[in-house]
């Protein structure tokens, strides 16, 4: 799924197939925001006896990673999509109730003596909105209006507001401003209509960990069960590798293509078999324009490459796997419209055979992807006797996206902490089905 809501360039054309869900844990934790001049500590009190540790989520994830939590007052369910690409978070709005019924798909502000729509001449509107590439309105009320566009035609329209948001059974964040959206239109409704809305976790001032002042934030996704484990907050955790750390580019002037608060790396190189592949380092870096730009996002499923890297990547792929997998000779099937390198392998066949790693190299980091986790099985794909799997890497270009983009496909079994405070992703090669186990989450 590619989730850039707020973003000339984001695209989303196969948002959620499939959902799975996340569940809160219940744990203390006390952070001091760094992102505002009055620090307020965030206290959550949790039922068992670990003390001081950030809060602690599992989820589950194919196409999208899915937090469960509650909002308003009193508490409604609701359901978003985890999405570091994105800075705003969103839920879908309706001020009736289907059969007197509560529906976790649809936020009811009329139920909520906490919900306050936010006038379009607050400070919030006019100061906090800057990053936004379609500025807010008024309406009719003179309250804030904002538009969110996809660049596969998906928009949704709302209000700014605030309202509680509550992590566990009594951890309240107070006045945390979110959109508030009455008209939703998506190129996939039946699949939308799962969740309630997104929650937005980038470097943006209104994304929800800016909002709540955690210095870091960590994931990790399981590539065996799918299950995964989110922490908010410092982990401190003394039994996990050490991470490797690259930096974030970070570029103060406004560029036409270039996303200021996405979470930016630079990527130096990719490896096939640990074969450096001769890539010049000029088509790797974000041109005048700020196009190509690598950014690090938990709402896109697979990872995107420009045209001329991803075509170097396609050729070695191919002569790599000579003789060893069967190419699907079929100039019409492009998957989601930008992998058009795919395979087909007999349905009787229960594992893959060995396949080449695929590397990506960041300044100071690198990120292994394992030959099982390079190719992707099509669903519903069947080809005689055979299924059709692709190369899980797209190019950029035919999704006319002027980014290179990491996305969770590739982020599995690596522990992600995202160190707002100095700027900077850590990386390691973690078992995280494990790691859920030594965190107690899920047990």
């Amino acid at each position: 799924m590619i989730s850039y809501i707020i973003s000339n360039f984001k695209s989303n054309p196969f948002l959620k197939t499939l959902y799975l869900q996340i569940f809160l844990f219940f744990l203390l934790i006390q952070i001091r925001s760094c992102f505002s001049s009055s620090p307020t500590p965030f206290i959550f009190p949790l039922k068992t006896q670990i003390l001081r540790s950030p809060s602690k989520l599992q989820f589950q994830h194919n196409v999208s990673l899915i937090v469960s939590l509650t909002v308003g007052t009193p508490p409604q369910n609701i359901s978003m999509v985890l999405d570091t690409g994105s800075e705003f978070s969103w839920l879908h709005c309706n001020q009736t109730t289907r059969d007197n019924q509560p529906d976790p798909t649809i936020f009811n502000p009329n139920q909520s003596t906490s919900y306050k729509p936010i006038p379009c001449f607050s400070p919030t509107c006019v100061n906090k909105t800057q990053d936004f590439p379609i500025p807010p309105s008024c309406d009719s009320d003179n309250l804030c209006h904002a538009t969110l566009s996809y660049a596969d035609a998906s928009s949704s329209d709302g209000n700014l507001a605030s309202d509680t948001f509550h992590l566990g059974s009594s951890g309240n964040i107070s006045g945390l401003v979110f959109g508030c959206m009455d008209s939703i239109f998506s190129s996939n409704a039946d699949e939308e209509s799962k969740t309630t809305g997104l929650m937005g976790m980038n470097r943006g001032s209104l994304s929800f960990v800016s909002q709540m002042g955690f210095p870091k934030f960590s994931y990790c996704i399981s590539g065996s069960d799918l299950s995964g484990l989110l922490l908010l907050g410092d982990s401190n955790v003394t039994w996990l590798t050490p991470l490797n750390y690259t930096p974030l580019v970070q570029i103060s002037r406004p560029l036409p293509y270039f996303d200021r608060v996405a979470y930016t790396v630079q990527l130096q190189g990719i490896k096939v078999s640990g074969k450096l592949l001769p890539i010049p380092k000029s088509v790797l870096v974000p041109d005048h324009t700020g196009a190509g730009q690598t950014m690090v996002d938990s709402g896109t499923q697979f990872t995107f490459l420009l045209g001329p890297v991803y075509n170097i990547l396609r050729r070695e792929f191919l002569n790599q796997t000579a003789g060893v997998l069967r190419v699907l000779e079929d100039p019409n099937f492009v998957f989601q419209g930008a992998m058009d390198l795919c395979y087909r392998v007999p349905l009787g066949k229960t594992r893959l055979p060995n396949l080449p790693s695929v590397s990506l190299v960041f300044t100071g980091a690198e990120m292994v992807v394992s030959g099982d986790r390079v190719l992707y099985r099509v669903p519903g794909e069947i080809r005689g006797n055979d299924s059709v799997w692709c190369m899980s890497f797209g190019n950029s270009d035919l999704l006319g996206v002027e980014a290179y983009v990491i996305g969770h496909h590739h982020q599995q079994n690596v522990w992600m902490e995202f160190d707002l405070e100095k700027s900077r992703i850590g990386l390691a090669q973690v078992r995280c089905d494990l790691a859920r186990q030594r965190f107690g989450v899920g047990l």
